[in-house]
């Protein structure tokens, strides 16, 4: 059932939630109707378990970063990770837990709050792994782990809905460039109100 979530992801990608129509699904899927609802349930469903294999698969660069032993890498692992996702020219553009909903209605209230939430969960992680570094001494002392997370997720998002609007990986790397100057900044004991 792994490469039928594979091929189902970039439906709801390309199309978002409400776009992705069942027979768009079970085309790309190779499955009958009946065996999408056996197998995943109905088209919410179905998307809920999409969503947990985009973060493990083509988002997974999310968790390899977290992953990294300093600060500066984690940071540096998000910035080049979703610049390399979004410009990656087999996959449709953008971010699906940004793109996902973006042409839904009313109807999708359900689709917007849990990709919200699913956004939020990632900033979660990520802000938890700042405060790690705190804690073990790698930012400096007064650092903000919640602002740095935010800054973190900011910079991800924006740059998935640039990809989405076509750029390529020569415009997004000057804007990685300029984030990690400004983490550096951090950890060297520089920032805006110095």
């Amino acid at each position: 059932m792994g490469l039928a979530l594979d091929k189902a992801i970039f439906v709801f990608w390309r199309n978002g939630f409400d776009g992705a129509s069942l027979d768009d699904l079970t085309t790309a899927m190779g499955i009958s109707r009946p065996s999408l609802y056996a197998a995943f349930g109905d088209k919410h469903s179905l998307f809920l378990k999409v969503l947990d294999r985009y973060r493990q698969s083509p988002a997974s660069y999310v968790n390899k970063a977290l992953e990294k032993p300093t600060a500066f890498e984690v940071f540096k692992g998000l910035m080049h990770g979703v610049i390399d996702l979004v410009t990656d020219k087999t996959n449709p553009g953008g971010c699906l837990f940004v793109c996902g909903v973006l042409p839904v209605g009313d109807r999708s209230e359900s689709v917007r709050n849990e990709l919200a939430f699913r956004r939020v969960s990632g900033e979660k992680d990520i802000v938890a792994r700042f405060q790690r570094a705190l804690d073990e001494g790698d930012l400096p002392a007064g650092s903000d782990p919640a602002a740095l997370g935010k800054l973190s997720a900011t910079l991800m998002w924006g740059i998935s809905v640039q990809g989405s609007n076509g750029a390529s990986k020569d415009e997004l790397a000057p804007i990685a460039e300029l984030a990690l100057n400004v983490f550096q900044g951090l950890l060297n004991g520089k920032t805006s109100r110095d």
